[in-house]
């Protein structure tokens, strides 16, 4: 995931802002963190670059 995507994703579940965690990046982009939206206190990992910004069930929490 590249740093400026930053900019223009939020929060599926709220459509809040999301915070930036970072675990592992490259000089291009970020490969593993998770992004934290304050608003609702949901969590989306990233993963090889990719983040997962598919609301949960209620059965994964």
């Amino acid at each position: 995931m590249r740093r400026k995507l930053l900019d223009i994703i939020c929060c599926p579940v709220c459509k809040g802002d999301l915070v930036l965690q970072v675990t592992e990046e490259d000089e291009e982009e970020i490969l593993s963190g998770s992004l934290l939206c304050n608003a609702c206190r949901v969590t989306y990992e990233i993963s090889e670059g990719i983040p997962n910004l598919l609301p949960r069930t209620a059965s994964e929490d």
